[in-house]
């Protein structure tokens, strides 16, 4: 056959794949998330997420110490705290658990960079974002308990804060206050495009944070709509972001690449707790190869337009040489 155009040519081998590839994951721009609780010598295995624990500061420590050997350099805080109320008061206080967990971080790994997320739902009874009035969630009120949650981090050491809460408006009420504050160069990673999601489910048993009542759907977005994507990524970029997110990732794929089109600034997909069970399961049950299926996902979410994921496969991507 006379074929001039042959792209299997450049298929031959590894060598020519490896050099002709259109995407190279950078290990560094791979973010690993991390819960964190009371205590000390405290390590639970998170039944629905295999391979991820509750961990106290002391284990949290350990952890970090040996994911930093293996090349992770960027990590996410949640904390869950052991009290709980009506307007999430252990998210802002001096001697909550991410603020006591970033302080021993920065102290004994100064050279990671700490993220942390701003919100309240694992801090209310509750388990809603926010205040509540009549069964409604409050936005304006809630802004302000969202920015002094900011703000208690950075005073601990924080180089960033991711709120995740969808209130409008927190951006801009984070960026006020921290600036005010004199920490300039604490910066914003914000849950732009925050979808209500059912990919969640195993990180609301990890962080203790189902709604008591209700759902979500009121100010996490409708998995139907792209461009209300758009408007809140843009939203948020004038209130001052300096990232911006795409949570899910896996199946908000086209909403990774359009933001990307837009945005400007960087952009960041979180590979959720849904997304690395099913892998983990269907590994389990000799459906898949669980490297395979790890490394095909994070190719996918960096060529939609990523610069940067967040995911709980990091460890075992970086440690077993998975990309």
């Amino acid at each position: 056959m006379d074929l001039i155009n042959r792209p299997r040519r450049l298929r031959v081998n590894s060598t020519v794949r490896d050099l002709t590839a259109e995407v190279v994951i950078d290990p560094k721009k791979l973010i690993m998330p991390h819960f964190v609780c009371e205590g000390s010598e405290i390590r639970e295995p998170i039944e629905s997420m295999p391979g991820i624990d509750r961990v106290s500061v002391d284990n949290l420590l350990t952890d970090l110490e040996n994911d930093y050997k293996a090349g992770i350099r960027s990590v996410l805080i949640f904390g869950i705290p052991e009290k709980k109320d009506e307007v999430g008061s252990e998210a802002y206080s001096d001697m909550g658990i991410v603020q006591n967990a970033v302080r021993s971080i920065k102290k004994r790994m100064p050279e990671i960079l700490v993220i942390t997320d701003v919100c309240l739902c694992e801090y209310t009874n509750h388990g809603h974002c926010g205040i509540i009035e009549k069964g409604d969630v409050l936005n304006d009120p809630t802004l302000k308990l969202l920015a002094k949650t900011a703000l208690s981090h950075a005073e601990a050491g924080a180089d960033m804060v991711a709120p995740s809460d969808m209130m409008d408006g927190r951006v801009g009420e984070i960026r006020d206050i921290l600036d005010e504050n004199n920490f300039f160069n604490v910066s914003i990673m914000s849950y732009a495009a925050k979808y209500c999601s059912a990919f969640y489910g195993p990180f609301r048993d990890a962080a203790g944070s189902a709604p008591q009542f209700g759902d979500r759907k009121s100010y996490q977005m409708d998995p139907r709509n792209a461009l209300e994507a758009e408007k809140e990524v843009i939203a948020d970029i004038d209130e001052g972001a300096d990232i911006v997110m795409v949570k899910p990732a896996l199946s908000y794929l086209d909403i990774i690449h359009r933001v990307k089109q837009i945005a400007g600034v960087p952009v960041c997909a979180y590979n959720v707790s849904g997304e690395y069970s099913m892998v983990k399961a269907a590994a389990k049950l000799g459906y898949g190869d669980e490297r395979r299926l790890a490394a095909e996902i994070i190719t996918s979410i960096f060529r939609a337009g990523s610069d940067m994921v967040i995911t709980y496969h990091a460890r075992d991507i970086l440690k077993n040489k998975w990309i």
